[in-house]
């Protein structure tokens, strides 16, 4: 395949190279974020684009919408730009690893940068939200707590998250996770919670700054208790492999 072939064409390679969705995979990321990925990787082949490029746009959006969280106060305006710009920075997230695939220039340097990138923005974004919501004096005080729990929570989360996979690995244990079939649809529906993506979205109502922080506080509330499961979850599985 070359960078000549047809913008369709190459969308529908993407589509049959993709690897299998996680059975954990939230809706947003399965149904929808794969699909923007598909079609920014398409665009970001027919222009040469390497997978570390891709991941650096991802970067560039992502970044830009977390800064303007803390420059700026609450407003409809802010909420739809960072709101586009965190959906943009996903879905080229998506796209790096698809690039990669279709290429054939995945790299372990590639697949350190674009878990850094993660673990950054991970701890960034709710940080950047408490700067704000503290600077402007948007909300009561008491609502400032719940960043401080999201930056814990998603970073033990995503910590934990890779490091198990490593072990698995390590020890030659094949995660259920990566392995091929349909994810179940209905449990994709019911991560839609700790879905990342509804995350971005939840900020197209920053305009209002308490209904947005009740959603976000719903959000922050589930990862929190997927965080705490899931550990426990990796835990007994990792006893079970001879770790202890």
């Amino acid at each position: 395949m070359t960078a000549t072939t047809g913008y369709r064409d190459t969308v529908r390679l993407l589509a049959t190279a993709q690897k299998d969705a996680a059975r954990s995979a939230p809706a947003y990321s399965r149904f929808v974020n794969r699909r923007l990925g598909r079609l920014l990787a398409a665009w970001a082949y027919r222009r040469g684009l390497s997978p570390n490029a891709v991941t650096g746009l991802s970067a560039l959006a992502t970044f830009t919408g977390i800064a303007l969280l803390a420059i700026f106060p609450p407003s409809w305006l802010l909420g739809s730009a960072v709101a586009l710009l965190l959906v943009l920075g996903y879905a080229l997230d998506s796209a790096d690893g698809q690039v990669a695939r279709l290429t054939g220039r995945g790299s372990s340097a590639g697949e350190w940068l674009d878990h850094v990138v993660d673990a950054t923005k991970i701890s960034a974004m709710p940080l950047a939200l408490l700067v704000g919501l503290f600077r402007f004096e948007s909300v009561p005080v008491g609502w400032l707590a719940v960043p401080l729990v999201h930056a814990v929570a998603g970073a033990v989360l995503f910590f934990a998250m890779i490091l198990t996979e490593q072990l698995r690995r390590a020890h030659g244990v094949r995660s259920v996770a990566a392995t091929g079939g349909r994810a179940p649809w209905l449990r994709s529906v019911l991560a839609i919670p700790t879905d990342y993506g509804v995350l971005c979205l939840a900020f197209f109502l920053f305009g209002a700054p308490v209904a947005f922080m009740v959603v976000y506080t719903a959000v922050v509330a589930c990862t929190a208790l997927f965080t705490a499961a899931a550990c426990a979850k990796w835990f007994r599985e990792m006893g079970q492999i001879g770790i202890s």
